[in-house]
């Protein structure tokens, strides 16, 4: 072992520039923060060879003063902090001071600047040597422009590690990506080998906004998409962006941006509660799609926590993992067919805000919240979130009324829908029942053209909600059976039983020991009550056998619902009235996440009549 000595600046910098990330992705985010924290409203990069040959960005920011230039090339060099108590509330993407002095250790560096009130630009080159620099006059407009060339031509271990040209751009791009979706105020363009790749215009308006995310994201996420603006006012958490509707969703979480202050962030505590508000509606294995803005106060937040800025540390993690759980499940919640076009809505704001005061929760479930540690925070009753979506209220107001049509007669099956097309205001969104096909689906007819609905998958929904809703209430509404069902089981699931006694009566059953290995039934929840009572009490104890524990099992009463509402919902083949179909429809139109059952899978669908007619080449 050799003695302790101190390192030299330039070998220090040198292991900087391999802790921000070791590849030109993480030049390019460095030196694009460092010009958005000058104020820059224009941004223009160059790169050559996937940025390892060159990386040049031009700016028109406040640019840097004559005097500070050699100093911006010095490590812990840094504007944006004075004292320790400035780190407790950054608001600048950059405040470490080490970027510029880390890269131009690696690479042949050359900063050139003007400020607004001088009369010229200087410029300051290094290439890779000691901490002394060269500064000579330059031309050049108000701003900064930073060209970087041959990254780790001085160390060539690491310029091994480097991937292929086009590798090494998909990262690059990726990065100016994630800040272009961060400030809409700025211009951005980004040139690859002499070929411009992306030209993006400030976005100021929606439309503009939403045309961005669209050349980010792709067309298809922003029309399969919610616009979301939440805001807790007791806490002054804000939450803004899109979320994309359930029957979008990704193989992979490659589509998930959250910025939290303007800054792009990964964090497990915020992907947890997403995946937890889309839990009910996402298929296995699949991932939901965002672009998402929280905003809270800079001194909630701990930013200096990795040496990327990726992670942050919030300092309530408990109440922003409840806003975003209960923001973006009660927006998918109130996504319900629209009432004019009978389509899902892609362009309406599903806006709330947070009340005062807090409601009743579920009583014993949790949430799992993970935090930096790995500690396991219980969700608590939260404030309710009120929904101003004024169509989704007008549907529910509209229910009873359609409710009406649903249970009328056989005779409905001769409505003359062409009448109500006329008027299509009074054509529900679902429309109206023609058919039943193959005992599976329901076929229907509404103002804009057909609706296929799968019987069985929608009214798992529907009488799953209203179990979690009556569970919430400790509602739960038994009835006795006429003739107590005797069950045999193992021993373990007898004891089972006998030990979540309490538990299954709140879920509305009551299950009385026979013996070492039978149980009777005497109780059964009223909605399931023409079910298969056997087998609906053998699932249900197979699964609280499986989960094990009281506090595992309180955590999945959701699961165990669903088992129940799948017992209860209607079953293939069987064959429906009109009215029946009719009442499933308005059903469906009333009841929250209704697009999908409880496994994810989608439960209607729609085509137009132009969509129809493109089918028959009608009109060509």
């Amino acid at each position: 072992m050799q003695r302790i000595q101190l390192l030299s600046p330039r070998l220090a910098n040198q292991i900087a520039a391999g802790e921000g990330g070791g590849r030109p992705a993480s030049v390019i985010k460095e030196l694009l923060e460092n010009s958005l924290d000058a104020g820059a409203t224009k941004l223009e990069v160059d790169v050559e060879q996937g940025g390892i040959k060159l990386i040049r960005i031009r700016d028109n920011g406040h640019g840097i003063d004559k005097d500070d230039l050699s100093l911006s090339l010095s490590r812990h060099a840094t504007s944006k902090i004075v004292e320790l108590a400035d780190l407790e509330a950054v608001g600048s993407l950059g405040f470490r001071g080490e970027a510029l002095a880390s890269i131009s250790s690696v690479s042949r560096l050359t900063l050139t600047s003007r400020r607004v009130d001088a009369q010229a630009a200087w410029s300051v080159r290094s290439e890779g040597r000691e901490m002394a620099t060269e500064i000579s006059p330059a031309s050049h407009p108000q701003g900064t422009s930073v060209e970087m060339r041959d990254l780790f031509f001085n160390t060539p271990a690491r310029r091994k590690f480097m991937r292929t040209e086009n590798t090494e751009f998909k990262h690059l791009d990726e990065v100016l990506r994630r800040i272009s979706l961060s400030r809409f105020d700025v211009d951005f363009s980004l040139s690859h080998n002499g070929r411009v790749i992306r030209q993006l215009k400030k976005a100021q308006s929606l439309r503009e906004q939403e045309r961005r995310v669209a050349a980010i994201c792709g067309p298809a996420f922003i029309d399969q998409s919610i616009k979301v603006e939440m805001q807790a006012e007791s806490s002054g958490l804000s939450l803004r962006g899109w979320i994309s509707l359930p029957t979008f969703s990704r193989s992979q979480a490659d589509l998930q941006y959250f910025f939290v202050n303007g800054r792009v962030i990964k964090d497990r505590l915020v992907t947890h509660a997403l995946r937890q508000a889309y839990s009910d509606v996402l298929f296995n294995g699949r991932h939901p799609a965002y672009v998402l803005y929280l905003e809270l106060d800079p001194a909630l937040v701990d930013v200096n926590v990795h040496p990327t800025k990726h992670e942050v540390r919030f300092r309530e993690n408990r109440l922003v993992h409840d806003f975003l759980f209960r923001a973006i499940h009660r927006v998918i919640g109130d996504v319900r067919p629209d009432f004019q076009s009978g389509k899902l809505p892609q362009d309406s704001a599903a806006s709330a805000v947070v009340a005062e005061q807090a409601i009743p929760q579920q009583q014993g479930i949790g949430l799992n919240v993970p935090d930096s540690g790995s500690a396991e925070l219980l969700a608590q009753p939260a404030p309710a979130y009120q929904s101003v979506n004024p169509s989704a209220s007008y549907m529910r107001e509209q229910s009873n009324s359609y409710g009406q049509l649903g249970r009328a007669s056989q005779a409905s099956a001769d409505v003359n829908l062409a009448q109500l097309a006329d008027n299509e205001s009074q054509v529900p969104p679902l429309g109206f029942a023609i058919a039943q096909l193959h005992g599976i689906y329901i076929l229907a007819q509404n103002a804009q053209g057909m609706i296929v609905v799968d019987m069985h998958a929608a009214h798992e929904r529907i009488v799953y909600e209203r179990l979690k809703r009556s569970y919430t209430e400790e509602k739960v509404r038994s009835q006795p059976l006429l003739v107590p069902v005797s069950v045999a089981l193992s021993a373990l699931e007898v004891d089972c039983a006998e030990e979540h006694h309490g538990m299954f009566a709140q879920l509305g059953f009551e299950l009385a020991r026979l013996g070492e290995e039978s149980i009777a039934i005497r109780q059964v929840p009223v909605t399931l009550a023409k079910s298969d009572v056997e087998q609906l009490v053998r699932d249900v104890l197979a699964d609280v056998v499986a989960l094990g524990s009281s506090r595992k099992i309180q955590e999945s009463i959701n699961e165990l619902l669903s088992t129940m509402a799948c017992h209860g919902s209607v079953r293939a083949n069987r064959q429906l009235t009109i009215a029946e179909m009719n009442q499933l429809l308005r059903d469906m139109e009333s009841t929250e996440r209704s697009g999908q059952c409880n496994h994810g899978r989608p439960t209607w669908t729609a085509m137009s009549l132009s969509e129809l007619d493109k089918l028959f080449m009608r009109g060509q």
